[in-house]
């Protein structure tokens, strides 16, 4: 990464239209569902292969700033379930970050059964597909466990593969790569799933402050 010699100053021109700004992640404002998730994971007696719905939200944020590095971004939040049980079968929540001046796309995600990541990949802003990563061991877009999951499910690498539709659809693959504790070999967790816009997204907060005549 090019670093510059100031690294205090943050960009004086920055648009507050965060829904005009985000490149290829444009494609994922709103509010999202998909009915036909299917989810491999591991089991004691071998995979095991889940059926799944789900519903997710992304909704934009005000531009975010390191110094001289811009981001505008979306917040989401990932709920899903099965048709067998009432309870959560998975929720994750996080960002997807558009640096607009290098095409560096982030997501960040946490669930809550202690797990963190930051995956990264770069796309051009009319990309109609995303492919990030997130590597154990690394410090910028690594994966942080608690020590259980380290024990006896260590995650080694996450990968999303994002792919846009001409329906204005997209689709997502996920795979895990896990070490099961007592297995030789590494275990592919793979969910995947289509997902179709039911809602528009909201302005962020700096767009509607500017639409609504009060940013004087």
């Amino acid at each position: 990464m090019d670093i510059p010699d100031d690294i205090f100053t943050e960009p004086e021109d920055v648009d507050p239209e965060t829904l005009a700004n985000l490149g290829p992640l444009r494609r994922l404002a709103g509010i999202w569902e998909g009915q036909r998730g299917v989810d491999i994971n591991p089991k004691a007696d071998g995979p095991e292969q889940r059926d799944y719905y789900e519903r997710i939200e992304m909704q934009p944020i005000d531009p975010q700033a390191n110094g001289p590095q811009l981001f505008y971004g979306l917040r989401y939040h990932v709920h899903i379930n099965t048709r067998e049980e009432a309870i959560t079968f998975h929720d994750q929540v996080g960002y997807w970050l558009w640096e607009p001046a290098t095409g560096l796309i982030l997501q960040t995600l946490a669930i809550p059964r202690g797990q963190i990541a930051i995956a990264a990949g770069h796309a051009a802003p009319d990309a109609k597909q995303l492919v990030l990563k997130a590597e154990r061991g690394q410090t910028d877009y690594g994966i942080c466990s608690t020590s259980f999951l380290e024990a006896a499910f260590r995650t080694d690498s996450y990968t999303i593969q994002v792919d846009f539709h001409d329906d204005g659809s997209w689709s997502y693959v996920s795979d895990t790569m896990l070490q099961v504790r007592g297995q030789d070999a590494p275990f592919l967790h793979r969910d995947r799933n289509t997902l179709t816009k039911v809602g528009e997204p909201d302005l962020n907060p700096w767009a509607r402050i500017e639409r609504d005549g009060q940013g004087d």
